[in-house]
């Protein structure tokens, strides 16, 4: 797991840490999230990307965002161990004004081609399944160290999120999951600018 450096975007992470950080919902599933007892574990998607995207449109938080997606990753993969840490889930974070939706991510392709109609890999932890998010603005996820700090991981870096750009991340999700997703979006934050299916992808350091 590689969290991004203190190195050119280094300004950047601290503006994306100072913005989610800033919400409570966002700052409560950090400070409690340990208590799970999970390895790996990381909140991402829309509850990062999308109070950023309000802050910098000046709407009030928690606009347009429907749920907060935690992610961990533990090898049994039984519905049994996933559903038990669920129901802790919901118990520790009963409170918040979004629901919490804890999924174990080395369960996902037991269940992802019903949903979306594509088969998906195994992944091998959390970051390949951040990685896989419809959208490049989609990848993020924040999770804190022993000590309690906190640690980002953003394998495209942040330049189409202030710039509120959708771009498609074609590595696993399908043309019409973008497309609804990117559309539903729009309709929140008209400001986005949403580029088709086709657009050029944003390369990732390390990868083919």
């Amino acid at each position: 797991m590689t969290a991004t450096g203190r190195s050119a975007r280094g300004t950047d992470e601290e503006q994306f840490l100072g913005i989610v950080l800033a919400d409570p919902a966002v700052r409560a599933v950090l400070d409690r999230a340990p208590g799970l007892g999970v390895g790996d574990w990381w909140l991402t998607a829309g509850v990062l990307f999308q109070t950023v995207w309000n802050h910098l449109t000046g709407r009030p938080g928690g606009t347009g965002i429907r749920d907060a997606d935690f992610f961990y990753f533990d090898p049994d993969t039984s519905w049994a161990a996933e559903d038990a840490v669920i129901r802790a889930g919901a118990e520790l974070f009963a409170d918040l004004p979004v629901p919490v939706e804890i999924r174990n991510e080395a369960r996902v392709h037991l269940w992802y081609a019903d949903r979306f109609g594509i088969p998906a890999p195994p992944f091998r932890d959390c970051a390949h399944a951040i990685d896989s998010f419809a959208a490049v603005c989609c990848c993020y996820g924040v999770t804190v160290d022993g000590a309690g700090q906190p640690r980002v991981y953003a394998p495209h870096g942040y330049a189409d999120l202030f710039a509120m750009t959708v771009r498609p991340n074609r590595g696993l999700a399908p043309r019409h999951v973008y497309e609804a997703k990117a559309a539903r979006w729009q309709q929140v934050w008209p400001e986005l600018t949403v580029l088709p299916w086709d657009a050029e992808a944003l390369h990732v350091p390390g990868t083919p």
